[in-house]
C-alpha cells in the first residue's frame, strides 16, 4: 500500500493526514458521503485545529465523486494523492470568508 494517497496514508499510519494551509492554520482531512437522490456523493472534510488540539472549525469541498454505493463514491477520494488533497484544501481556504 502506498502512503502517498489518502487511503494509503490512513491505512499505513492509522490516522488522517494533517496539512498546514495558507491561512496559517493546521487541518486534518476525512471523507464523508451522503445519499444524493439515489446515488452517493463523496466529499472531503477539513477539520481546523486550534491550540490544545481542539477542533475550532472546518471546511469542506463540494461532492468530488459519485457512486451507486457510499463505498464506491468514497473509493475515488481515497485514491487521491496527498498532493491533490492539499490542492483541495488550498482551494477551500481561498474560497472561505475572511473573519
Amino acid at each position: 500500500m502506498d502512503d502517498t494517497t489518502l487511503g494509503g496514508y490512513q491505512h499505513m499510519h492509522g490516522r488522517p493526514p494533517a496539512f498546514g494551509a495558507a491561512d496559517g492554520q493546521a487541518y486534518s482531512v476525512a471523507t464523508f458521503t451522503a445519499d444524493t437522490d439515489g446515488k452517493f456523493g463523496a466529499a472531503l472534510l477539513f477539520v481546523r485545529w486550534g491550540e490544545g488540539e481542539r477542533p475550532v472549525g472546518h471546511l469542506e469541498t463540494d461532492y468530488l465523486a459519485f457512486g451507486a454505493t457510499a463505498a464506491e463514491a468514497q473509493a475515488s477520494l481515497l485514491a487521491l494523492t496527498l498532493e491533490q488533497v492539499k490542492a483541495h484544501l488550498d482551494a477551500c481556504v481561498a474560497r472561505a470568508p475572511r473573519t
